[in-house]
Parts: C-alpha cells; structure tokens; sequence
C-alpha cells in the first residue's frame, strides 16, 4: 500500500555573504521544483545567459539528491513487501487446490445433467412452436380486426359517412399499416388508403360546389325575406306613428272622450323574427349550413384546412363578383330587387358562417367582402340615379336601398356610405319631383271647368274635404253637396299632399333624424314656384268672366286653408310636434295668385260696372229738381251688385267679398267724382248734387244692408269704399265750404278730396239764380252766402298756391343736416315744409327745377 505524503513548500536558504551567485540558483531552482512552481522563467535565464549547460547540471543533482530519497523509502518499507510476497505464494497453492476441486464437481455434474439437457432442449422447441402458434393467433385477430376496419370504412363510403370513413381509415394507417404481419395487406393498405382520401375529397368537394350553386338562390331568397321583414317592420313603426299623430292630435283638440285599447303583437310573427334574429334566418328557408360545415370538417380531419379556407374564400369572393353584374339588358328599375338581395342574402349568410363556422372565414376578410360590395353598390347607384329623370323610379330603389341599410345593419354592417348616396341625391330628387308636380297641376288646371264641385255620397266629401281639412265646419252636409270650389281644389291638394309624402318618404330612414326644415323648404318651392305660376299663368291666359273669376278667387280661399294643412301634415310625417311647425310657420306661400285673382275678380266686375256708369251721362246737371230715388246708373248698379252678391256669398270667404266690394265701391265713387271733374260735365247746379247725394246713400245703404255678412270692421270699411264721393257731395252740400280750408277740418272731414279736384268742380257748381240772361233780373239781390264762401274757397286756394304750381319734394341726403330739393309742381303745403326746413337752419345742398 503506498502511503500519501504531505507536500509542503521548501523555503529557499539564504546564502550566506559568501556564497557564490551558482549556489543560490541551484538552491532557488530546487525550492521552485519543491514548490511546483514553473520552470519558465529559469528555462528563459539560461538561455539569455547562454549557458543552458548550468541549468542542466542542476536539474541533474536535483535528481540525484531525490533519488537518494526514493532509496531510503524502500529501505524502509522492504520488510512489508517481503511478508506481501509470502502471503501470495500460500493463495497460490490455495488455488490451485479449489481448482482441482472444481474439476471434478464439473464432471459430476456434467454427468448428472445430460438427460436433463436434452429434456430442455424439448421443452424450449415446444416453447418456440407455443409462441409461433400464439403469433400467428396474434397475427389472425389482427388481420380480423384489420378486416373488420376494412369493411366498416366500406359501409361508410357507401352510405357517404365520410367522416367515420376517414376515422377507420386513420385508425387502420396508424394501427395496423406499420404492424401488419401480412406483406400483401400491407401494400393494398399502402394504395387504398390514399385512394380512399383522395375519393373522400373528390365527393366531398363536389357536394360543396353543388352547395356554391344552391347557396346564391337561397341567397336572394333569403335576402328578399329579410328585408321584406325589415319592411313589415318599418310598416309597423308607421302605423305606431300614425296612432300617435293621431293621439297628439285628438290631445291638441283637447278631446276628452278617446278610445283606449290594448293591441297585441303577433306572436307567430313574433317570434318568427326572434327565430330569425338568433338562428340566421335559416330555419325559415330550409336554408342549412351543413354541407359547408361538413366539407370544412372533413378537409380539417384530412389536415387540408387552410386549403379549403382558401378555396371557399376565392369562390364566394368569386360569386360575389358575379352578384356585383348589373344587366344591360333588363331596366334597373326591374332588376334592383333582385340585385341589393342577392347581396343582402350573401352577408347574411356570410354573417352566419362568421358566428358559427369556427375559423372557416375571419372577420377580417368579411369587412373586405363588405367594402368591395359598399364601394361597387355606391357607384352602381351614383351611375343609376345620374340616368334616371323619374321621381317615381329614384323614389323606389331609394326605399329598397334604404330597406337593405336597415336589415344589414341589423347584422352589423356599417351602411353609411349608402346612406350618403341617397342623401346627395336629394336635391335631384326634389327637382324631378318637382318637375313632375308642375306637370300634374298643369294638367289639372288645364281640364278645370270653373264650376263649383257636386259631392253626391258622404266618402267623396270625406275624400276631398275632409282629408285636407278644408271644411269651413263640423258638421257634415247634407247631400247631394255643392261645395264652394272647384275640382282644382282636391285636385291640387291631392298632388301637393303626394308630394309631401314623397318627400318625407325619401327623407326619412336615410339617416337623417330632424328632416322637416328639409321637406319644409322644398314644400314652399312647390307652392310658390309651382303651384302659385300656375295659377297666376291660368289667371291670366284662361280667365276671361266675372264667374270664372269668382270661381278662382274662391278657389285661392279655400287654398289658403288647404296649405295650413300641408304644413301640419310635413310636420307630422316628419315627426315633429305641431306647436313647433305652427311657430315657423311662413306666410301665406300663394299670396301672389291670390291677389292677381281678387285684382282679376276686381277688373273684371269694374269693367261691368263702368257699363252701367256710362248712364251717367244721362244725368241732368242743371235740373230743376232734385232726383228722389236716385239716377238710372246707380239703380243699375246697385241691383246688379245685389245680384252679384247674392252668388258671391255662396262661395266666397267674407274676407274676399269685403276686399273685392271695397275695390268695386271705390271705383263707382272714383267714377262719380271723376265725372264731375271730368270735361263731359261743365256745370251743374245744387239739385244735381242733391241728387248725388241721394246716389251715394243708396250705395252706403247697400253697404250697409251686407253688414251681416262681416264684422263691424269690415263693414265700416267697406263704407269708407265711398268716402270720397261722401266727403265731396258734403262739401258741395255744406253751408260753410270754406271750411275745407282749416287743416283740421280738411284733415277729419274732407282727408281724401284733391284740392285740385276740388277748385275744379266748385267752378262748375252754379247758383240756381246763374240762368242765361238770370244776370240782369237778379243785378242788385243779395248774393246766397253759401255761394259766397264758395266763391272764397276757391280763391283763396287760387291766391295760396302759385299758377301753374310748383311741386316740391324733399329728399334727406347722408347728412342729418343737407337737404335736396327738387321744385316742380307744388302740392297743398310745400311751401310751409320748405320754410320749415329752412327755418330749421337746414343746409340746402341742391334745388332742381
């Protein structure tokens, strides 16, 4: 056994003063190689000495002086080795007796084993025939169970269980193929396994085309349903809508018996929505999805499904390319149905297979799809609208539009780029509407016959009416019915009514919420650009009688009342309160047809009437008395004004008959006045103007005997028709007609007499003395004071104001201060105004004469 000595560093000797410089490096190198340090350093001295010699004689004392160590450690462990050896040499003879022992125990039992030898040779054989017969046992329930695979694979396929098809077939290739102990089934599962796949595949793929050619009619069926419940449902909402205009109407009325009740929803109807809502709508097509999902499987259990992926994509992108196609051939009038619903019928189908056909299609390339089909409806509506010059046409594909917004929404598809388009087209819209309206009014203008309307059943005043709420009453007639306007009247009102409608329709469900201003501005369009040219165009070429002027001037009346319920309606198909309608309520839009009728009504019965007046020139100026029951013209007058009046009160609104008699009274007093003014008349004496007077009170009495039919005011006013014809026979009547001369006189009895007017016919005015010759008999009386003042009258207002006078007018410059006059002809108190200006300290910067 060696022993393990400590190794322990040896410090290198000091050398004494002296040693010699070669004893200390043999000393320095002993202690290095004691120490086990490196050499290196005195390897790289010697040689940089050049004496490598030194080193190695050296390292050769070093060794001598260890093997005198080595020396001594045998010496001292020599006795063990020497008892080591004898210990081996008695094991020696030990073994070499178990040896011999050994050899002859093999012998014995060699002798002993043999039979037992060649019985176990028996038995391993018989062991080896035990495990091939269990082997090929093995092998057998293999082959069965293979077998057995084999033909439920077989079932499968002939009954197109195509997914336990490919189960047996995986189960036998990961089974059996690699532990099959038979070669041949072996090579025919090698080759029938992948045929089989590849006939899955071939079976299934064709299904899944056959499903791409179904899928695009169930498509457009589907997307005619949806959206035909989309509209069911919009219809619903109007009906609700039309219960609660009808509600806040029957509120603002302040009708306290209604009617309340409790309507319930169809159930069926119902729930077919919820069903359709949260099952695809598929249910209610016999629409199923199980072909696609059924294909997606099995190409997923064939680990083909990102393949499969790719091709139902490209294919559906493909159809939808198609479904894009808009034919030439057949009008898009025809054909949009069917084109928004193949496309609404795709993303809903889309939509279902997004939701529950796993990873089949991402959301992703969904919102693709969609911006594709966005982009393509946009400009395929852009081009169609552009063609189209029919209100009508544009109205219809606009709501199916609208209608496919709504029921693709539902399914989360953003629609405002459609909605966008529908809303630029507005104004298009609103011009061929318009358009189409002034047709209409033309032609119903055109075929009026001027007659008042006949209504022989309750349903034609309900519908002509009733409906426009232009009923002056409550209570309805007794029929037959004549009604105080013509067929023009519902007739309008039926085209402005559709047309209101047609608006509201376009406005609303395109996004926009608060669209009344919208349909308000263009519903005063058509009244004061259509409707109100058209009139006034039928006024002015079609009119050509007093009756047919009453008829139109009715007609306007009953308008007037007619376009109170154009706004109201606007308002409530636009789903504002009435309140909010009435306060932006304009004028009335009709103002320009309704004055050129009552101006028509007006001329015409002035034309009539100056007639008659041309009696005037029967009246006898210089009579010897006063006429008693008035002259031949204003009899005439007045019995064909009652006349007159006894038909225009059927028809005509108070208001109107006031305005158009006041017209007509002015001009009969215009008349009278200015047949005394005019040349015709030269003289006339006090009996003449007595028998005015007597004329004038028949025509205040007529004015009078209407005061039933107006208020107090109107009847004054109508009075006031023949203030100046009143005002001039006082004066002439008047004992102190110099009176006319005091401003505060003139100003509350005679304010609507010219002084011109009223030189010339106090000129005329003759004294009954004034006879031919009456100057000689009479030369010395006394002169009647009533002729007197006359006479003063009339000079002074000659004395007053210049001959051929001088008119002034004032016209106020930028400056407070500067005035600019313009002398011409002057009327009664120019002069005091100028003065009074000058007065003032007003600078006159021009004076025009």
């Amino acid at each position: 056994m060696q022993s393990v000595r400590t190794r322990r560093k040896v410090a290198p000797a000091t050398a004494n003063g002296g040693d010699s410089a070669e004893k200390l490096d043999q000393l320095l190198l002993s202690s290095a190689i004691c120490n086990g340090e490196d050499l290196g350093s005195f390897v790289r001295k010697a040689f940089a000495s050049g004496k490598p010699e030194t080193l190695l004689h050296h390292l050769r004392q070093f060794a001598r002086s260890k093997e005198s160590e080595i020396e001594e450690v045998c010496k001292a462990h020599y006795q063990d080795f020497i008892m080591a050896v004898d210990d081996l040499r008695s094991l020696l003879s030990d073994v070499d007796s178990l040896k011999s022992a050994l050899s002859d125990s093999n012998s014995k039992l060699q002798s002993v084993a043999g039979p037992l030898l060649s019985s176990l040779d028996s038995y391993v054989e018989a062991q080896n025939i035990s495990k091939n017969v269990d082997l090929a046992l093995k092998s057998i329930v293999s082959c069965m169970k293979l077998m057995e695979l084999c033909s439920r694979a077989n079932h499968h396929l002939s009954s197109n269980n195509f997914y336990m098809a490919l189960k047996c077939t995986d189960a036998m290739e990961n089974e059996f193929l690699d532990k099959t102990p038979s070669s041949t089934l072996k090579r025919m599962l090698e080759k029938k396994i992948p045929a089989i796949r590849t006939y899955i595949e071939r079976k299934v793929n064709k299904e899944f085309g056959d499903w791409l050619v179904e899928i695009r009619v169930v498509c457009r069926n589907l997307g005619q349903l949806a959206i035909g419940q989309a509209s069911s449902a919009r219809q619903r909402e109007e009906d609700l809508r039309i219960k609660q205009r009808q509600a806040e109407e029957q509120s603002r009325l302040s009708l306290r018996d209604c009617v309340y009740a409790l309507h319930e929803d169809d159930e069926d109807g119902f729930n077919s929505g919820v069903e359709s809502d949260s099952n695809g709508v598929s249910g209610l097509l016999g629409f199923d999805l199980t072909p696609l999902y059924r294909a997606y499987h099995l190409h997923q259990t064939l680990g083909l499904e990102d393949r499969f992926k790719q091709y139902y994509f490209e294919n559906r992108k493909l159809q939808l390319t198609s479904d894009f196609q808009v034919s030439s051939m057949t009008p898009f009038l025809e054909s949009h149905q069917t084109f928004f619903a193949q496309i609404a019928g795709f993303f809903i189908v889309e939509d279902r297979i997004l939701r529950t056909g796993g990873n089949l299609i991402s959301k992703i390339e969904v919102e693709n799809l969609w911006d594709a089909a966005v982009s393509k409806m946009c400009s395929v509506l852009e081009d169609q609208f552009s063609r189209m010059q029919t209100a009508n046409h544009l109205l219809l594909i606009k709501d199916y539009v609208s209608l496919l917004g709504v029921t693709l929404r539902g399914y989360g598809y953003p629609v405002d780029a459609l909605l966008d388009v529908l809303s630029k087209h507005r104004d298009k819209y609103h011009e061929l509407l318009l358009s189409d309206c002034r047709k209409q009014i033309a032609e119903a203008l055109a075929a009026d016959k001027f007659e008042q309307m006949l209504m022989k059943k309750e349903y034609e005043y309900s519908m002509n009416v009733l409906s426009f709420q232009i009923q002056t009453s409550d209570i309805v007639p007794a029929f037959p019915y004549v009604a105080p306007f013509s067929s023009t009247v519902p007739d309008c009102c039926r085209i402005v009514r559709s047309f209101i409608e047609d608006s509201v329709s376009f406005m609303s469900h395109g996004g926009q919420l608060d669209f009344y201003d919208v349909v308000k501005k263009y519903l005063d369009r058509l009244l004061a650009e259509v409707l109100d040219e058209a009139l006034m165009k039928l006024i002015n070429t079609s009119v050509h009688g007093v009756s047919q002027a009453m008829q139109v001037a009715a007609n306007m009346a009953v308008l007037e009342r007619a376009c109170d319920f154009f706004f109201r309606h606007a308002a409530q198909l636009s789903g504002i309160p009435l309140r909010m309608a009435e306060r932006s309520r304009r004028q009335f839009p009709l103002t320009k047809a309704r004055d050129a009728a009552e101006d028509m009504l007006s001329g015409l019965l002035k034309t009539k009437v100056d007639g008659f007046m041309t009696l005037i020139e029967n009246v006898n100026w210089m009579a010897d008395d006063p006429v008693q029951n008035g002259n031949e013209y204003v009899n005439e007058v007045i019995i064909y004004l009652e006349t007159l009046v006894s038909t225009a009160q059927q028809i005509l609104p108070a208001q109107v008959l006031r305005r158009v008699l006041q017209d007509v009274l002015s001009h009969i007093s215009e008349t009278i006045v200015g047949a005394l003014y005019g040349d015709s008349v030269k003289r006339f004496n006090i009996n003449a103007i007595v028998g005015m007077d007597v004329d004038v009170r028949l025509l205040e009495s007529f004015a009078d005997n209407l005061a039933p039919l107006f208020t107090d005011g109107d009847a004054n006013q109508l009075k006031t028709a023949l203030a100046e014809s009143r005002q001039l026979t006082n004066l002439l009547l008047s004992n102190h007609p110099e009176n006319f001369l005091n401003p505060v006189i003139r100003e509350r009895s005679y304010n609507t007499l010219d002084y011109r007017k009223v030189v010339t016919i106090s000129e005329k005015l003759r004294d009954p003395s004034d006879r031919l010759f009456g100057t000689f008999g009479s030369r010395g009386a006394r002169q009647n004071p009533k002729k007197k003042s006359l006479d003063a009258m009339i000079k002074r207002l000659r004395d007053r104001f210049i001959a051929n006078s001088i008119w002034l007018s004032i016209r106020p410059s930028n400056s407070a201060h500067l005035i600019n006059l313009t002398l011409g002809k002057l009327e009664f108190g120019g002069l005091t105004r100028l003065l009074d200006y000058l007065a003032l300290g007003r600078n006159v910067v021009s004076l025009e004469f």
